[in-house]
């Protein structure tokens, strides 16, 4: 189910994902944004995301992989409970909110 009743805006989410210091995506994986220069190979590419996964299956990896793959590197970004050596500015807040995570999804949705 989405997070909240606004639908995700795909241009916010791109820039979530393209942002090192906000989405820390592309630090892992690689994606089709050709103005981020250095991105990660630790993760499966992001192209072709929305062809493999529904938005829901998208979402549930962001919010949390580790429900997927439990031995996922992948950070929960919509959790605060049940994790373990937090950094004190991270202490009980998600790395991204509710807003961010659909838009997330949604720009992720559109790389068929």
């Amino acid at each position: 189910m989405p997070l909240t009743p606004t639908a995700g805006n795909p241009a916010r989410g791109r820039a979530l994902v393209a942002d090192r210091q906000k989405g820390m995506c592309l630090l892992c994986h690689t994606a089709p944004i050709a103005e981020v220069r250095q991105q990660g190979d630790l993760a499966p590419s992001l192209a072709g995301a929305g062809a493999r996964w529904s938005a829901a299956q998208l979402r549930a990896r962001v919010v949390d992989n580790r429900r997927i793959n439990p031995q996922s590197i992948m950070p929960a970004y919509f959790k605060v409970e049940g994790l373990h050596r937090v950094g004190a500015p991270w202490k009980d807040k998600t790395l991204l909110g509710a807003q961010e995570i659909e838009d997330v999804v949604a720009y992720l949705a559109t790389l068929k």
